[in-house]
């Protein structure tokens, strides 16, 4: 076969392929001759590879010290294989997998060593990608566990909320002070469900916003946290287009932004809350990773604090990681932010430089609808009535005990358990139970159709701390409903009274 057509053959190669003679010098083996692919890898021109030590590609000086050690040895179907990082001409590096493999003469002696390198930079995005999804699992079960003690527990605070309202509802300032109460213990339910949307992956309570207004209602809490450590500066587009969030996550998402940027400042800080229009045109997202293209609003919170390196950067968002002092920060503070951000159908970054400052931005896509109206002022509980006989499972003592009162101080005939296996040997048979009010997770499911076949008109609404998985096909649709915790009385009451009025 003709040498040159061997050497055709090396050119096309897709793989970074030299050729080196046996000598290893201080710098590694000389390269005589070098592929297009290799070129490509480096940076430098086949006339700029030839005479130079392969070693200047390798950042590591184990890489050379194997070498070293192996090819006195070398012998021919024994290659020498790593990997690592393969430093280019601009600075930059790019993971590799090599392998060299001895070349021999007639008569079997090592003249010559070819060199093999394949790109490796997709394999090891897949890996960071899978390392930092098993960090997000890891979170989600954390967050699972401690969220449903939370949502029980706000359960009961804003369930006797309610029931306080009705008793001073002729008293106008107990009223507002019971909403305040109320008040806070939703804000505080709206964070367990921010674990669970992070964790869980559920639905957010989205509706149409504007950040502008939302950036200008929290203005004051904003200089509050940032009290004497910097100026706060807003600067706000008058026309600022709408967008579908949760308002009281992505508030959480702000707040967030802001305790970090503070935590940054040094003496005369400042930080910049700003809104902005983005209009992104095709071309611009030359990468799979860039933002694609359409209509944002663009939210930036942009500080002059110490910054961050390359290294912080990289795994800033990664659950767990912080760089403040420990006891200062649980490193979930930016892992959530992310988390929102992207179930907003929103993209993140940053742009950061030690001691220069940081700029995190957020774009969310537009929506041409309006903004939604507020969800309405807590009220005093409503007055539903029955006298049916309900059968409640309940594993929190505090929530069984409040919704059987209510159930029972509004007319209905209650039978509370703590498990399914009391609620049988409970379950009074002069009873014809007409709605069952339990979680169908795990054994709750068995349990219903049982409880169907002994009463074939029974009602099921289903709570549970996750999202409710209804309809059951084993039940007829308008006599099934579910609701998540924690859950208004208000809505327990409703949603009973109209399952049994179907």
């Amino acid at each position: 076969m003709p040498a040159s057509l061997l050497a055709a053959a090396l050119r096309a190669q897709s793989e970074g392929v030299f050729i080196a003679r046996r000598q290893l010098g201080p710098r590694g083996l000389r390269i005589l001759f070098a592929n297009d692919a290799f070129c490509a890898m480096t940076g430098h021109s086949a006339a700029q590879l030839v005479g130079q030590p392969h070693g200047i590609f390798h950042p590591e000086r184990t890489a050379l010290e194997r070498l070293k050690r192996w090819l006195p040895q070398a012998l021919p179907g024994q290659p020498l294989v790593g990997d690592g990082f393969l430093l280019r001409r601009d600075g930059t590096t790019v993971g590799t997998a090599w392998s060299f493999d001895p070349l021999v003469d007639a008569r079997g002696k090592v003249t010559h060593v070819v060199a093999t390198y394949r790109d490796q930079t997709e394999k090891r995005r897949l890996q960071e990608a899978l390392v930092h999804a098993q960090r997000l699992d890891a979170v989600g079960r954390l967050a699972g566990g401690v969220a449903h003690d939370f949502n029980n527990l706000l359960s009961v605070i804003n369930g006797y909320c309610e029931m306080l309202a009705a008793h001073v509802a002729a008293n106008p300032q107990a009223l507002r002070e019971v909403a305040e109460i109320h008040h806070a213990g939703r804000k505080a339910a709206t964070l367990t469900q921010q674990l669970l949307a992070f964790s869980r992956r559920q639905p957010l309570n989205a509706r149409v916003i504007n950040l502008g207004t939302l950036v200008q209602e929290n203005a004051p809490i904003l200089r509050r946290l940032i009290g004497e450590a910097g100026d706060l500066q807003l600067e706000l587009a008058p026309d600022l287009g709408n967008v579908r969030t949760d308002p009281a996550q992505f508030q959480q998402v702000l707040l967030n932004l802001v305790i970090n940027a503070r935590d940054a400042l040094r003496d005369k800080g400042r930080i910049v809350v700003a809104t902005a229009n983005r209009d992104l045109k095709p071309g611009q997202n030359r990468r799979n990773t860039d933002t694609p293209p359409g209509r944002y609003v663009a939210l930036t919170v942009t500080d002059n604090g110490t910054g961050m390196d390359a290294e912080t950067q990289k795994h800033l968002f990664e659950p767990f990681f912080t760089t403040k002092p420990e006891g200062k920060g649980t490193g979930l503070g930016l892992a959530l932010v992310y988390g929102v951000v992207q179930q907003s159908g929103g993209y993140i970054s940053v742009n950061s430089a030690v001691l220069v400052g940081s700029t995190f931005e957020i774009l969310l896509p537009v929506t041409a609808e309006p903004v939604a109206a507020p969800p309405p002022p807590v009220e005093p509980l409503p007055s539903l009535r029955g006298n049916e006989s309900v059968l409640l499972v309940e594993d929190d003592d505090v929530v069984r005990k409040m919704v059987e009162g209510m159930l029972t101080a509004d007319g209905y005939r209650v039978t509370a358990a703590k498990s399914f296996a009391e609620a049988a040997r409970e379950t009074a048979p002069d009873r014809p139970y007409r709605i069952l009010i339990a979680t169908l997770a795990g054994e709750g499911d068995r349990f219903a159709r049982k409880l169907l076949g002994t009463y074939p008109s029974l009602r099921v609404l289903c709570t549970s701390q996750h999202d409710v998985r209804l309809p059951v096909d084993w039940l007829p649709p308008g006599r099934q409903a579910g609701l998540n915790k924690p859950y208004a009385l208000s809505e327990l009451l409703r949603a009973t009274r109209k399952l049994l009025d179907a």
